[in-house]
């Protein structure tokens, strides 16, 4: 099973029109089985950038969609308008052996990113049904801090309680856009991947435009980035070769 997750696609005064036009069109031509866009898909949250985008990712011809908000969806009240352009599940089983579950991590005109007490113990009452699944969570706001995307403010606020029921659940990946730079962390039995943005002019740390296709097999799973118009490169090697900027 192929996943592939887009985020932070920002239609709207950022918005690279002819770039997510292809990546459209690679997705189309992988043909996966689901498609998760990890929020930031309009840039203000205003109504006719949700009408552009609902039209966009109308011509992504995947069965399974699976669509987050992120903080600049949310913003000029675009939260009233989130569900109705892009309801969605917040529980995907995704055949037989993998559940996805969904996290909102958006507040209205913040940037930073919230959990909250309840939606943590939902986490967990949740997570515990499929104990005989591979589990992944997708949410918009990343969980640890990435290189190359300066000084550190706006993760989730709550991210140890929600590592903590992550861990706790035996999740194996989570999936986290926001920052527009693509990175994996693994730690032990759970790893974090982060992808980069789709098609926004704000390419941060990795300059290029790029999104996740997840392969799933047998209980295990690996992530490869894949830049958009170009090559597909396994995530873990973007880690393993990085070389920190210097001026």
């Amino acid at each position: 099973m192929e996943i592939v997750q887009l985020s932070d696609i920002h239609v709207g005064s950022q918005f690279r029109e002819e770039t997510f036009q292809k990546v459209i069109d690679e997705i189309n031509s992988l043909k996966p089985d689901v498609v998760v866009i990890t929020g930031d898909l309009t840039n203000e949250g205003l109504i006719e950038q949700y009408e552009k985008c609902k039209k966009l990712i109308s011509q992504i011809d995947v069965e399974k969609k699976i669509v987050i908000s992120g903080n600049h969806d949310y913003r000029n009240t675009g939260y009233l308008l989130f569900k109705k352009y892009f309801p969605f599940r917040s529980e995907n089983k995704l055949g037989d052996d993998t559940i996805l579950v969904t996290l909102g991590s958006a507040r209205p005109d913040r940037d930073e990113g919230e959990v909250g007490h309840h939606q943590n113990l939902w986490l967990e009452r949740t997570l515990k049904k499929y104990d005989d699944k591979l589990k992944i969570v997708a949410m918009h706001h990343h969980l640890i801090s990435i290189p190359d995307t300066g000084s550190d403010r706006l993760t989730v606020i709550d991210a140890g309680d929600i590592l903590r029921t992550i861990l706790d659940s035996n999740v194996s990946l989570v999936l986290c856009g926001h920052k527009h730079r693509p990175w994996i962390w693994d730690f032990n039995t759970l790893s974090i991947a982060n992808a980069g943005t789709a098609s926004s002019e704000r390419v941060r740390g990795f300059f290029e435009n790029s999104y996740n296709i997840v392969n799933v097999q047998n209980g295990t799973f690996r992530v490869d980035l894949k830049i958009v118009g170009g090559k597909r490169t396994p995530l873990r090697d973007i880690v393993k070769n990085y070389t920190q900027l210097t001026d």
